[in-house]
């Protein structure tokens, strides 16, 4: 590959630091390394590079042994979107859960013991939490990642976390702004397009991200969506208007005043990589007020970083991108990695190694029958057999991480039998015949169906009610957002599929 401008040029430098890339593997390859050294003043850690909390805190020393004051980003969520515990399942309930409890002390215990694991795994910036309000229960992308439906609610717990998250010593970074909750695309795969008017906009989507920014949060990501309310032409990662604008205009001309970093959503997503490509998308990002670019959940080689930093330099050369906005985005990114070394050396608190539980526990919400039938639970002669109705994961959550009660369940009763079932089987042979094959592995055993956003997937819908008709004395946890009324001789929602919530 052919370097535009020698290695050591400020500008190069500049270009480097405002992008957050990824990498492959659980040890620094040669490459980031050498990066590091030139100018890249941020990375992006994902479960692909995540073994243990040690192999972690081993990884990011051999990163800041090259540069100290590097900026450690993670999506670390907790619930269902997990990357330290991304093998395991996480140790937390994600907001949906914090949400249900709706006491903010709580959330900011949980967010401050979460931040204080990946303190100590040497992380110092958390794209989270998601402050988005889903509306839309609909949603492909955000759902239990929501701390609920109705603003204010989502402001308080917002805030919350980002004040817990930052005692320990970790960045908040607020997304999706200016808020994801209506959408009925997944940006992952697509651009949607949310046609609410800037009265909704500011009466929903915007108190949370306005209390955040008075809260003080060191970081917001923008979202890949189009608003046409705001900005007709272009999603609110690439608009002026959005963030040059609403997020950072004060508040006496309509803005939200915000003047700390401001991260782009992973820029090798399809909403803005198969409408603008990553290159000129990235040169957008900053020209419309980005100060740092995500990338790396998909490509995260040096070759992807080496082609954004030169269309960075070439659209300063070109007149596309003004110098000073480059410069004033690198020095954005360095402050907060100042930021973050001050606050490293600052006072802690304990550890509280329970904290999820008990919140997973006070999350769950517990429904017996309208009909009064009595419910006995299964007993260790005649463990349960779960029956997991499982949809396609989207690729925030990710489809690796363990999830359910079939773990924890086979823990506590030997010979739990399980088996998952799918859109696929659903398809291809019919709920019908889906539903028989759970009654013929089921045999006299009690059923435990374990559903994830039922109302969202009519196949699971279907089998649900075919399995109640044929068995009423079967169990029913719903591990996503419960929309249906409560059905099963019990029926649980978790409000979460976290590891967490499945023993809670």
């Amino acid at each position: 590959m052919t370097t535009l401008v020698p290695r050591t040029d400020t500008l190069t430098k500049d270009a480097l630091a405002v992008l957050q890339p990824g990498f492959t593997g659980t040890r620094a390859p040669a490459w980031l390394l050498r990066r590091l050294e030139q100018g890249l003043a941020s990375v992006g850690v994902f479960g692909r590079n995540v073994e243990t909390p040690g192999q972690l805190a081993a990884l990011t020393a051999e990163l800041r042994a090259v540069r100290p004051d590097l900026l450690v980003a993670i999506d670390e969520e907790g619930g269902d979107v997990t990357r330290l515990e991304a093998r395991t399942g996480s140790s937390f309930p994600g907001n949906l859960a914090l949400g249900r409890v709706d006491d903010p002390d709580l959330t900011r215990a949980v967010a401050h013991e979460l931040g204080r694991r990946l303190a100590a795994c040497g992380v110092n910036f958390n794209w989270a939490p998601s402050a988005d309000v889903n509306s839309d229960p609909g949603n492909p992308v955000i759902g239990v990642r929501s701390f609920g439906d109705e603003p204010g609610l989502v402001a308080r717990h917002t805030v919350a976390y980002v004040e817990g998250l930052q005692a320990a010593g970790v960045a908040a970074c607020v997304k999706h702004f200016p808020g994801h909750g209506d959408t009925a695309v997944d940006s992952h795969h697509a651009l949607p397009r949310v046609d609410a008017d800037l009265d909704t906009l500011r009466a929903r989507e915007l108190v949370p991200f306005r209390a955040a920014v008075k809260a003080g949060t060191k970081g917001v990501m923008s979202a890949h969506i189009l608003l046409p309310a705001l900005d007709a032409a272009l999603p609110g990662t690439l608009s002026p208007a959005a963030l040059g604008g609403l997020l950072r205009a004060p508040a006496s001309e309509g803005g939200l005043g915000y003047e700390g970093l401001i991260v782009t959503d992973g820029i090798d997503m399809r909403a803005i990589a198969g409408t603008y490509g990553m290159e000129h998308g990235t040169v957008l990002a900053i020209a419309a007020g980005a100060d740092a670019i995500c990338v790396g959940g998909g490509p995260s080689d040096e070759d992807t970083v080496l082609r954004l930093r030169d269309a960075l330099v070439r659209a300063v050369r070109d007149g596309e991108l003004p110098e000073e906005r480059l410069a004033d985005a690198a020095a954005r990114v360095r402050d907060l990695a100042r930021w973050t070394r001050e606050a490293a050396a600052g006072p802690d608190g304990p550890a509280d190694e329970e904290v999820g539980l008990r919140a997973a526990r006070r999350a769950l919400t517990v429904t017996r029958s309208a009909d009064r039938t009595p419910y006995t639970p299964p007993s260790p002669e005649r463990p349960p057999f779960v029956a997991a109705f499982t949809p396609l994961a989207n690729i925030a959550v990710g489809d690796l991480t363990p999830w359910g009660v079939a773990a924890e369940l086979e823990r506590l009763l030997p010979g739990t039998g399980t088996a998952t079932y799918g859109a696929v089987e659903a398809a291809e042979d019919g709920t019908s015949a889906l539903v028989a094959n759970v009654l013929a592995a089921a045999s006299d055993r009690r059923i435990v169906a374990v559903v994830r956003d039922v109302h969202r997937h009519y196949w699971m819908a279907d089998a649900l009610d075919t399995l109640l008709a044929a068995r009423p004395d079967t169990v029913v946890v719903e591990m996503g957002v419960p929309q249906a009324q409560p059905s099963g001789a019990l029926h649980l929602a978790t409000h979460g599929a976290a590891r967490v919530c499945g023993r809670a």
